[in-house]
C-alpha cells in the first residue's frame, strides 16, 4: 500500500487547527451575547393596559454590556487555553495513568520506534506505557518536545514485532500529519465549554434547592421573586452553554475520520506489511484496553475508540458521532493490499 497525500493532510490539519482556534472563541463570545440578550429580553417586560406582558430587546444595552464583558471573556479563555495547551502532556498522562520508558527499561519497543523514526526521517518521540493488560495505543502532543507514543502493557506483550511496528507506525503518522496537535486543540476547547456548562448547571442547582428555599419572612414575595429571577438567569445560562457545547462537538466531529485511514496507510507503509497492521487492529478490537479512561475527549486519541463496542442503540449513536471510522472497515481496506 502506498501512502500518498501526507503533505496535503498536514496542510489541511494546520488549516483546521487555525480554524478551530478562531471558531471556538467566536462560539463562546456568540453565546455570551445571546445570554445577555435573553436576560435583557426576559428581564425588561411590563404589563400593558390589558394585563398582557410586553417584552422587547434593548440592543444598545445588550451591546454595551457585551463590549464590557468581551475583554474579560477573552482574557479568561485565553489564559485557560494557554495553561491547558502547554500542560496537555500532563493532562493526558494523568487521564490514562501513563509513565515514560527508556531504552534500558524496554529495548524492544524503543528499538522499534527508533527504527521507524529513522525510516521516515522524524525526531524520536517520547515513549509512554500504561499498565493495562488489554490492548490499545495512541499518540499525543503538540510539538517536538511533547510528541508521545503511548502503548499498553497488553499490546506490548501480545503483539509480535511486525504488528507492533504497524501500530507504532500508525501513531507516528498521526504525529507527522499534525493530527495530534489538531485533536489536542479541540480537546481543550470542548473541555473549556463543558466545564463552564457544568459550573452554570451546578450554580443553578444550588440556587434552586438552597437559595430558593432559605428565606421565609414578611418579604417572602420579594425573596421568591428574586429567587425566581436568579433561576431564570441560570436556566438561560445553562441553555446557552448547552448550545455552545453542541456547536463545539459538531466542530470537533467535522475533523474528518479520514485521518485514521491516512494513519493506517502511513503505518502500513512504514512497517512494510499492511496485513500486520490489520492483524493488530483485529486483536485490539477483540480485547480493547484503556476502556476505564472516563474522558471521551482523551479517548478519541486512541487507535480504537472504546465506545465502538457499546451494545445496541448506543453503538449506533456512537458510530454516528464517533471521531473514528468503523474498525472492521479499516481492517478490510488494509487486507485488500
Amino acid at each position: 500500500m502506498r501512502y500518498v497525500g501526507m503533505y496535503t493532510q498536514i496542510r489541511r490539519n494546520n488549516m483546521l487547527t487555525v480554524l478551530l482556534l478562531l471558531m471556538f472563541p467566536v462560539i463562546i463570545l456568540g453565546m455570551v451575547w445571546v445570554f445577555l440578550a435573553l436576560v435583557n429580553y426576559f428581564g425588561s417586560g411590563y404589563y400593558d393596559q390589558y394585563g398582557n406582558i410586553v417584552r422587547h430587546l434593548d440592543a444598545a444595552t445588550v451591546n454595551y454590556y457585551f463590549l464590557n464583558t468581551v475583554p474579560w471573556v477573552v482574557i479568561g479563555v485565553g489564559i485557560w487555553f494557554a495553561i491547558a495547551y502547554f500542560s496537555n502532556t500532563a493532562m493526558v498522562r494523568a487521564a490514562t495513568g501513563a509513565h515514560s520508558v527508556t531504552r534500558r527499561e524496554n529495548p524492544r519497543i524503543y528499538n522499534i520506534v527508533e527504527n521507524l523514526c529513522i525510516a521516515c526521517n522524524m525526531d524520536m518521540p517520547q515513549i509512554n506505557i500504561v499498565d493495562d493488560p488489554q490492548l490499545n495505543a495512541f499518540a499525543s502532543g503538540i510539538d517536538k518536545k511533547s510528541y508521545t507514543v503511548t502503548l499498553t502493557t497488553g499490546i506490548i506483550n501480545r503483539l509480535n514485532d511486525d504488528e507492533l511496528a504497524g501500530v507504532i507506525g500508525h501513531e507516528l503518522t498521526h504525529i507527522r500529519n499534525h493530527d495530534t496537535r489538531l485533536l489536542i486543540t479541540s480537546i481543550i476547547f470542548v473541555g473549556i465549554v463543558s466545564t463552564i456548562m457544568s459550573l452554570v448547571v451546578q450554580m443553578m442547582y444550588n440556587a434552586f434547592w438552597f437559595g430558593g428555599m432559605s428565606h421565609r419572612s414578611s418579604d417572602d414575595e420579594d425573596n421568591r421573586g428574586n429567587g425566581l429571577s436568579m433561576i431564570v438567569v441560570f436556566v438561560i445560562g445553562a441553555l446557552c452553554c448547552a448550545v455552545a457545547y453542541l456547536f463545539t462537538l459538531l466542530t470537533r466531529f467535522a475533523i474528518s475520520r479520514k485521518r485514521e485511514y491516512m494513519a493506517d496507510a502511513g503505518g502500513a507503509e512504514l512497517c512494510g506489511n499492511p496485513l500486520a497492521l490489520a492483524s493488530a487492529l483485529r486483536k485490539i478490537s477483540g480485547d480493547l484496553g484503556l476502556d476505564n479512561v472516563k474522558r471521551d475527549d482523551v479517548a478519541q486519541l486512541f487507535i480504537v475508540h472504546p465506545q465502538h463496542f457499546a451494545p445496541g442503540i448506543m453503538n449506533f449513536f456512537s458510530s454516528l458521532f464517533s471521531t473514528h471510522p468503523d474498525t472492521k472497515k479499516r481492517i478490510e481496506i488494509l487486507e485488500q493490499f
